[in-house]
């Protein structure tokens, strides 16, 4: 499930945070997915998550150039298949 909650902590120079998930089997999913497009992507708080869903989320993070892509894959839009 993709969380709308607090704010994220600042990522990486040069990354944008795309979503976060309360879930860490959603969070692979999509990490998967954007992969699968060839979009390099970063799962931040992934450990943390895991031992304690309820207080902390998964934020999936990619380069900035890639952010309108991956935002679109993210919520269904349609793409090439990859090659």
């Amino acid at each position: 499930m993709l969380f709308e909650g607090d704010p994220d902590p600042t990522p990486p120079e040069g990354m944008v945070n795309v979503a976060r998930f309360e879930s860490p089997v959603e969070a692979q999913m999509a990490k998967g997915l954007l992969e699968s497009f060839g979009l390099e992507c970063f799962l931040a708080g992934e450990n943390a998550n895991s031992l304690m869903q309820s207080a902390f989320r998964t934020r999936l993070q990619v380069r900035q150039p890639d952010e309108a892509t991956a935002r679109d894959l993210l919520t269904g839009g349609t793409f090439d298949e990859p090659a």
